[in-house]
């Protein structure tokens, strides 16, 4: 339950070199808080945490711990303040694309799998996103605000026109889709653009996809010339590897002339494990 005698949210202008976008409607940070499912009783990590809009939402939808990241020093240090800072809330002052997540929970005793939930900074959202899909199994489910075309990217699937490296390395190790959009004027200051959360749960054990660094070049070989048939998209990837492009990806049952939009993750999985 909310406590009236919390202080209020701190009343800062947002930092455009920090891609900092506020929200403030208590509807909006509740369900951004319960997306990717309860947190009552969860350690939950949140990046850019800002005024401490979501922080309240999670705390007071009763997760344990809630671990926030904040480069921002008028935010971290007025978080620093509030009541539960002795009771279940940590604030940690450190640009989030520096932190080694999985020694920071062990430094704080905290239990895991650990949520990721996230108003994220627009600037930093996809790089720390790459860091989390390939870390161990104290990462949980994440729900994630990002940019609307960045959560279409995430969430695609082949034959469209997000389909991506991106997608393709969210499959490998998590079933993503995404909860909800919002317009530009949820937000204080609002983004030139509409907003989403992505929600992405993890995959039971047996399906990840373990060679997910080498699922990484070779989409992203695959996608760097996405116009091109994969025989052509692939041959300098290939070509540096000691092998000849179409026989490597008919060893892999693979249409040399296809192209990489059409491949579906099994294809690309293939291909990497092919590698190793």
């Amino acid at each position: 339950m909310s406590n009236p005698n919390r202080p209020p949210l701190t009343e800062a202008p947002a930092r455009k070199a920090l891609g900092q976008h506020f929200l403030h409607d208590p509807d909006i940070l509740r369900r951004t808080a319960l997306a990717a499912g309860p947190v009552e009783g969860r350690t939950v990590i949140e990046v850019g945490p800002g005024p401490g809009g979501l922080t309240r939402a999670l705390l007071d939808e009763g997760a344990k711990r809630v671990i926030c990241v904040e480069t921002d020093a008028r935010f971290a240090e007025a978080l620093q303040t509030w009541p539960e800072i002795d009771a279940g809330l940590t604030v940690i002052q450190k640009d989030a694309r520096k932190v080694d997540w999985e020694q920071m929970l062990l430094a704080q005793n905290a239990e895991t799998p650990a949520m990721i939930i996230s108003n994220l900074p627009y600037n930093v959202g996809t790089p720390l996103l790459i860091n989390w899909l390939k870390a161990g199994d104290w990462r949980g489910e994440m729900a994630l605000m990002f940019q609307k075309e960045v959560a279409e990217r995430i969430c695609a699937q082949p034959r469209t026109k997000h389909y991506g490296r991106l997608a393709v390395l969210v499959n490998a190790v998590c079933k993503p889709h995404m909860a909800f959009t919002l317009p530009p004027g949820a937000f204080k200051p609002p983004p030139k653009v509409e907003s989403a959360v992505a929600v992405l749960t993890p995959l039971d054990a047996g399906d990840v996809f373990p060679h997910i660094d080498l699922l990484e070049q070779v989409a992203g070989a695959a996608f760097g010339q996405r116009r091109k048939m994969l025989r052509a998209a692939l041959k300098p990837f290939a070509k540096k590897r000691g092998l000849k492009a179409v026989q490597w990806l008919e060893s892999c049952e693979i249409d040399p002339t296809a192209r990489a939009e059409t491949l579906e993750q099994a294809q690309f999985e293939a291909l990497a494990t092919s590698l190793i």
